[in-house]
């Protein structure tokens, strides 16, 4: 049996998007040492691929982090699948909270250093001395406190598109650079009330032990992150304290939470906050895009793109030859470059 997959990802997109199987799109973590992780991502892999299970998983020393979808007919099965390993038996799912069952086409297991790229050294503090959990209610009791200073804990394009309400939301491209910026922020206010969030809790997990361990003296983090959090305020009838979309990574790329529109189309300056990623091959930059600027410039970033995309497939695959696209986001409050930018090449 294989342990990866083999059919092109095209392919498999085209299939998700044809399919009528109704899934179920979760994420779970859970910090824990693995003797042997290329071991149990193998056993792993054989045991979901079984189910139906797609999506991106991470494995590492420290533990697993997984965003998937399931058969919605096999859900119990998966859970009871993944209740028998010991460690994970009753680890929190956290289920998607707009879900069109197109939010992952393949199953991807890959033995990664960390299962969240943090930059710390674990051995110089003590992971496991996490800030203190709070439920939906006790973030908003939290939130008024004006002791209280709260922190998004994800990218900017995350927080671009939503975020809590008087939150910090850091200009930042990944969550090791965000470590430091927090702290250096946030060095003369260590006695407050610190308040983190972040998608799905993970990133929280392990920031909320670091900056106990510099000398944060009262550090709260979110629950199940935004995700339980847009579930929780619904079911208990409590006030959305969110405004926007919660970015996913996966095939969706966002989920609404509230009505409003916080951001604006990348390339037009109108309200939106739909990101997309280019369609050129050779670039695939994440920005966010309007209807009509996806129907003028045919789903890409430029004039220059969409030019590309036009060519012949063997032309487009020579144009890309030897580069490294590299890490393509694009940079938060640079919308006016990209419109300059497109207004240049039209």
């Amino acid at each position: 049996m294989a342990l990866f997959n083999r059919v092109n990802g095209k392919i498999l997109k085209q299939q998700l998007r044809a399919s009528q199987e109704v899934r179920t799109t979760i994420s779970f973590y859970k910090y824990h040492q693995l003797a042997d992780p290329a071991q149990f991502r193998d056993n792993l892999y054989q045991q979901f691929e079984q189910l139906g299970v797609q999506g991106r998983i991470y494995v590492a020393h420290e533990g697993i982090n997984a965003q998937i979808s399931i058969p919605t007919s096999q859900f119990e099965a998966f859970k009871n699948e993944l209740y028998s390993i010991s460690f994970l038996n009753g680890v929190r799912l956290n289920l998607a909270v707009e879900d069109n069952g197109k939010s992952f086409f393949k199953l991807k297991i890959l033995v990664r250093k960390k299962i969240v790229a943090d930059g710390l050294n674990d051995a110089t503090f003590d992971v496991t001395n996490s800030g203190k959990h709070v439920s939906a209610k006790e973030f908003n009791e939290l939130a008024d406190n004006p002791n209280t200073v709260i922190v998004d804990m994800r990218n900017h394009y995350e927080s671009e598109v939503g975020h809590f309400k008087n939150a910090i939301c850091p200009d930042v491209d990944t969550f090791r650079e965000e470590l430091q910026v927090v702290e250096d922020l946030l060095k003369d206010q260590k006695d407050k009330n610190l308040l983190m969030y972040c998608t799905g809790g993970i990133r929280c997990e392990k920031a909320s032990a670091w900056f106990k361990h510099v000398g944060f003296s009262n550090v709260f983090q979110l629950e199940g992150g935004i995700i339980k959090y847009a579930q929780d305020v619904k079911t208990q009838n409590l006030e959305n304290k969110f405004v926007g979309k919660n970015f996913v990574f996966d095939e969706r790329l966002g989920e609404r939470i509230s009505d409003e529109i916080i951001s604006e189309c990348h390339q037009c300056g109108k309200p939106c906050d739909t990101h997309t990623n280019c369609k050129n091959d050779g670039c695939h930059l994440l920005f966010i895009q309007c209807e009509a600027c996806a129907q003028h410039y045919h789903g890409c970033c430029s004039t220059a793109c969409a030019e590309v995309i036009a060519l012949p497939e063997e032309a487009q695959r020579e144009l890309r030859k030897g580069i490294n696209k590299g890490r393509q986001v694009f940079k938060k409050g640079r919308a006016k470059d990209l419109r300059q930018k497109n207004s240049l090449s039209a």
